[in-house]
């Protein structure tokens, strides 16, 4: 089902998967990656409604996919801004009392910035190639995709997924990430003493990301949490391994307690 949600500063675009049976578990909300939308999410969310019997929503942030134009001036702390800013409203919308955060790329920082501003409400917390600081490793694979997207049609590729907003969506990634100003962000800043359950997926050759980022993340609770490393996987275990990622996050989520609120 898809679903308008009125900002201050514009509409997203949100779209939601509920099973059979969902009634009375905390649903799953995607945040999704740098260049991502709610369609790039393909048939995983659907898969993992039905593989954890909960159900599952998704979001444009504003600037991509079908949700407005981001309005007036990109900031570097767009990762806590959003937790802070457009989450509630998402939250507000769906008349959600308690959630599960999951976060693909910097949607991981922004999941775990939501987790930390709602620890009483958050049931748990699931980051898939998630960074946790900016490093050389990163900036470099930064500088490789910038020249790989001044090649023919690389634009026009992203635009069929974000409309005239595609040029927008390619510099709000590398532009920030490759900024000096960002240089120092980690994600300790704001994303720091959780307390839920937490999951951390990384790939051991993500192109975004060493395996320090995952655990690095997977230290920011206090509660329980657990590092999987998938083999021989890139940046996008959606795409090189998503039965491994749905059985690996459906089964961490069978075993997490419900929350009381």
């Amino acid at each position: 089902m898809d679903h308008w949600i009125e900002t201050p500063r514009g509409r997203l675009f949100a779209r939601s998967w509920t099973p059979a049976g969902a009634r009375g578990h905390a649903p799953i909300i995607l945040f999704h990656d740098s260049l991502g939308c709610v369609t790039l999410w393909r048939d995983f969310p659907g898969e993992l409604a039905a593989a954890t019997g909960r159900q599952v929503i998704a979001y444009d942030r504003l600037g991509f996919g079908l949700s407005d134009p981001f309005a007036g001036e990109w900031s570097n702390q767009f990762i806590h801004d959003e937790a802070r800013d457009n989450f509630p409203l998402v939250l507000a919308a769906f008349g959600i009392t308690r959630f599960v955060a999951f976060g693909y790329s910097v949607g991981g920082p922004i999941a775990a910035n939501c987790a930390a501003l709602y620890p009483a409400t958050c049931e748990a917390l699931i980051t898939m190639s998630a960074q946790a600081c900016v490093d050389e490793g990163i900036l470099a694979g930064l500088r490789q995709a910038r020249g790989e997207f001044q090649a023919p049609g690389q634009l026009e590729r992203l635009a069929r997924y974000h409309g005239d907003k595609a040029a927008w969506v390619l510099e709000a990634w590398l532009g920030t990430w490759l900024h000096p100003s960002f240089a120092g962000w980690h994600i300790e800043q704001t994303a720091s003493g959780l307390i839920c359950p937490l999951l951390a997926i990384h790939g051991d050759r993500d192109e975004y990301g060493s395996l320090d980022h995952p655990r690095r993340i997977a230290a920011l609770t206090s509660g329980p949490s657990e590092v999987v490393i998938l083999t021989d996987c890139s940046h996008h275990p959606l795409r090189d391994q998503p039965s491994t990622v749905l059985d690996v996050a459906a089964g961490f989520l069978h075993a997490v307690p419900p929350l009381n609120v």
